[in-house]
């Protein structure tokens, strides 16, 4: 999916495309030694160094960091909205905010993961919360290639079974399954990101595996074991 270059329309008004023209030479040189890092450098630095830079409108640092992370925050986004053009709104909202008030980042104070964790996963809650008219995705094409189209079928059906009854699930218990279950966080970690304490994340991991037995309890046992047997 794609992000926006943060010189777009959306963030001019924060850091204009032609703004290096107005800065102090040093300044001006600094942004040069920047660009001469090399990928393998870029990849080496951890995402506070990355934030560090980003304070000082290194689009580069933020280029490097969407790509770092973008993957993961669309796949929570669409788990919980099950919608991949709202999933992929959630995930540039997420980033242009990180864009837009990068000075006021204060690194070491939290990890940047928990942070975009935890902007998705609120931003994907007052998604659901909107009145909306439901829109079918385009069914993907199936490869014509040598596997039985039949399994892939069948595997496809169980898979969108599964989908389905998670997008029953009340919001807080979606989105704590998502990020216990597929991202596979610790319930430390969903509790720090949902801001709540690991027993409300326990309850409400208790409470999504009660409501997906009672939903799939007429399909098969594969289904039912991905989430309930934890």
């Amino acid at each position: 999916m794609g992000i926006a270059n943060p010189s777009t329309a959306q963030a001019q008004a924060a850091h204009p495309k032609d703004a290096s023209a107005t800065l102090p030479v040093d300044r001006q040189a600094a942004n040069v030694a920047i660009q001469r890092l090399s990928a393998a450098e870029w990849r080496s630095m951890n995402d506070d160094d990355l934030l560090t830079r980003i304070k000082s409108d290194d689009e580069t640092a933020f280029r490097e960091l969407v790509e770092r992370h973008v993957d993961r925050g669309y796949a929570v986004a669409y788990r919980i909205l099950h919608n991949a053009t709202d999933a992929e709104d959630v995930v540039q909202d997420a980033f242009l905010q990180l864009w837009t008030k990068r000075e006021k980042w204060e690194t070491g104070r939290a990890k940047f993961s928990t942070w975009l964790y935890r902007v998705v996963t609120n931003r994907c809650i007052d998604q659901l919360r909107r009145p909306r008219v439901e829109v079918m995705d385009d069914l993907p094409e199936l490869e014509d290639d040598s596997c039985d189209q039949m399994d892939i079928l069948e595997r496809q059906e169980a898979s969108d079974l599964l989908a389905k009854a998670i997008q029953e699930l009340p919001e807080q218990q979606r989105v704590a399954l998502v990020l216990s279950y597929t991202e596979g966080l610790s319930n430390s970690e969903v509790a720090d990101i949902m801001e709540t304490s690991v027993s409300a994340v326990e309850a409400l991991l208790k409470r999504a595996r009660q409501k997906l037995r009672h939903l799939l309890r007429n399909h098969g046992g594969e289904i039912l074991a991905m989430f309930t047997n934890r």
